[in-house]
């Protein structure tokens, strides 16, 4: 499974708005089956014109002496006229054998020229499949922030977003599930009333060795959404993959920040 997409969605599904300016940080701990697996946190800032996303992972306890991981994720971008156009992504991370750090450079109109890589010291950099279309495309962290902003303004996740990284285009597919009563859980400081959603990725016919494609073709990934008591401002307070190689994955929520 490519931890690196994996994760970018366990720490990527959260909403935000576009009133004013503001940056919310959230606090995860996920588990994998038995293991206690990662600590993850996630922060975005969004005014009118611009936005950014920060990402960070890292596994722990036994789970990271089996599969060790840490990683780290950035976006920044520009909001015109309502669309959002990446201006800049980059992601380092670091597992057992290897060392890794991506880079996608954008032109004004957000859309990707080459990538810079690294794999343990040694950068290259590659060019971007000029023969896919990348018209209306964007990176997968932004889906993020498109949604959340749709998520404000008509409180309904149904949607459908096409991402390119340069070498392969796919659509990522929202569907609103209704409202459910999400129940007090060990190790879950949230319950109520939240709003379901599920997230599925279509691949497009792209074939490949990547579990998590075939994983969720057919099982989607689940989150609750719920909404500060003080601010209003909607969080995800719960994500889950019912079934995984290792087991259900649930990523819950321990601490929600909002800076004004």
């Amino acid at each position: 499974m490519k931890k690196t997409t994996l994760f970018i969605l366990v720490i990527g599904l959260i909403k935000i708005s576009s009133a004013a300016a503001f940056e919310v940080q959230h606090h995860f701990d996920v588990s994998i089956g038995p293991f206690d697996a990662a600590n993850a946190q996630f922060a975005y800032t969004l005014n009118p014109v611009t936005y950014g996303v920060n990402s960070r992972v890292q596994t722990n306890g036994v789970f990271n002496t089996l599969y060790p991981f840490k990683a780290n994720y950035a976006t920044t971008g520009k909001i015109k006229k309502e669309k959002f156009e990446t201006a800049s992504y980059h992601y380092d991370s670091q597992s057992r054998f290897n060392k890794r750090s991506k880079e996608l450079v954008y032109d004004d109109n957000g859309r990707p020229l080459y990538r810079l890589s690294t794999k343990n010291g040694k950068q290259k950099k590659g060019s971007v499949d000029t023969t896919i279309d990348s018209t209306d495309t964007t990176d997968l962290q932004t889906i993020f922030a498109k949604l959340a902003k749709q998520y404000n303004d008509v409180r309904f996740c149904d949607a459908r977003m096409q991402v390119f990284d340069g070498k392969k285009r796919f659509d990522v597919i929202f569907k609103d599930e209704g409202k459910e009563e999400l129940l007090p859980q060990k190790g879950l400081p949230y319950s109520g009333t939240a709003v379901k959603c599920s997230i599925y990725i279509d691949k497009l016919g792209d074939k490949g060795d990547d579990l998590l494609w075939e994983m969720t073709s057919d099982r989607p990934i689940y989150f609750w959404m719920m909404e500060d008591e003080k601010t209003r401002k909607p969080f995800i307070a719960k994500i889950m993959i019912e079934d995984t190689p290792l087991g259900r994955l649930e990523a819950l929520a321990q601490k929600i920040e909002i800076k004004d």
